[in-house]
């Protein structure tokens, strides 16, 4: 677990002695000042996790070293020693931004749990900030779908090394499903009720990711008001999810390695070594090996991630999952929009079936929420399906092979998805009348109930 630093003020070296002991034996480092000045330079110079301060001092007092930490850092959790005759200054001291207060005279046990607490309580807010920002982003992933043979694969291998410490990389074509993987491999393992911190690595610039994976000091770089934990510190005892980390370039390259081989680190702008139980899932669309031969990532960190390789089988290879997909999205975008649209026509099932799916899982998903939304009736059909880039269901290109009928097919559903379903303008594209396109869409299953 990381290991976090605590400064004691006091000016009263028996207390600070006291108070430094009890911190040393509950595994914090500790550093102590002779009164508040003293305290204010090293709160600069070692930017603790946590500061300790007596009320009662001179010439400056612990609600003036209280203001200054706060002022310096508003995160910086702040707990107050007070007599029991001066408990009034301790109220006046959390109204002031303290986490808390000990009377005393105390016992080891008792700091031991308030700064227990306190700490805690940073921990938290800081992981609800992410998980806030997350929820915002998220457009819903829903779980795992898929009983055909290569998705109980991927799930029993889940399973086996779910309560690994190893790094996992998970690979697979761009919308497989690998964040779903990971997260069923954090899930599904002895650190469930621990936090799953994801970053996205081909989002971020290189200094910016930096920062979020390691954190950083006030003051390291313009704009760096606060002290700001990384996901690494995050996701502590539970499971660090790097998306897409062959975006990752050189030059930050060595320091993930060092924190994957040693599970330590330094924030930027700081000097202070982390310690973190924080295990490892990656995330690939790319091919790794060919980057290492093109030098655009380093074999060393290549090894270090692919200890355990999950490979996830791109839609195409496992037709058997669509119904049951296409089912499940249904149901889901049904109750996120209200709708009771009961199914899909054979047309419908069959044409997602014969469709090749380039874009995977989030093509399909993407494909039902759309048509969801636009549809007015209460069975969807092909002309409500646009898939690829605007093309209608049995689209896609020409293949050799295909008969002059699959190529009329094709043809009458791509003009139709490219003028919005409106037949009249369809028709004129296609020079045949309205007429003969309604009949060819009963032919192919597809007409509606106007045209009964």
């Amino acid at each position: 677990m990381a290991k976090y630093r605590i400064l004691v003020i006091d000016d009263d070296g028996l207390m600070r002695e006291y108070v430094q002991e009890a911190m040393l034996r509950a595994g914090y480092d500790v550093d102590t000042a002779n009164g508040g000045a003293e305290g204010l330079r090293l709160l600069e110079a070692q930017s603790p996790d946590l500061v300790i301060t007596d009320l009662k001092m001179t010439p400056m007092d612990g609600l003036e070293v209280l203001r200054q930490v706060k002022l310096a850092s508003s995160t910086t959790p702040v707990v107050v020693m007070t007599a029991y005759g001066t408990i009034e200054t301790a109220v006046t001291a959390l109204k002031a931004g303290a986490s808390d207060y000990i009377l005393k005279p105390f016992t080891p046990d008792t700091v031991e749990l308030v700064v227990s607490r306190a700490l805690d309580t940073v921990r938290m807010s800081a992981e609800n900030a992410y998980l806030r920002r997350e929820l915002a982003g998220r457009n819903g992933s829903g779980g795992m779908v898929g009983k055909g043979s290569d998705m109980r694969s991927v799930q029993e291998q889940i399973q086996r090394i779910a309560d690994s410490r190893a790094t996992v990389l998970v690979r697979g074509e761009s919308g497989t499903g690998k964040e779903l993987a990971a997260r069923a491999i954090h899930e599904s393992g002895n650190r469930r009720n621990k936090p799953f911190i994801r970053v996205n690595c081909a989002a971020l610039s290189a200094g910016i990711l930096e920062s979020e994976l390691f954190g950083h000091e006030k003051g390291s770089f313009t704009g760096a008001h606060e002290r700001k934990i990384g996901r690494f510190e995050l996701a502590d005892g539970g499971s660090l999810l790097l998306d897409e980390i062959s975006e990752i370039g050189l030059e930050l390259q060595p320091k993930l390695l060092r924190a994957l081989q040693e599970r330590e680190f330094e924030r930027v702008g700081g000097t202070r070594t982390i310690q973190v139980d924080t295990r490892i899932i990656a995330t690939s669309n790319r091919d790794l090996e060919q980057a290492v031969r093109e030098g655009s990532f380093r074999e060393d960190l290549f090894f270090r991630l692919n200890v355990i390789t999950l490979a996830l089988p791109p839609l195409r290879q496992r037709k058997e999952d669509i119904p049951e997909l296409m089912d499940h999205f249904l149901q889901r975008f049904n109750r996120e929009n209200g709708r009771t649209i009961r199914g899909f026509s054979d047309s419908a099932r069959q044409a997602f079936l014969d469709y090749p799916w380039p874009g995977n899982v989030r093509e399909l998903q993407n494909a039902i929420e759309r048509a969801v939304v636009l549809s007015s009736g209460i069975v969807l059909d092909i002309p409500q399906f646009a898939f690829g880039s605007g093309i209608a269901a049995g689209g896609g290109k020409l293949t050799p092979g295909m008969t002059v009928a699959e190529m009329e097919r094709q043809l009458i559903f791509e003009t139709l998805a490219h003028c919005g379903q409106n037949r009249t303008k369809a028709a004129e594209l296609l020079d045949i009348s309205v007429r003969t396109l309604r009949n060819k869409l009963k032919e192919y299953g597809a007409a509606s109930a106007e045209d009964e």
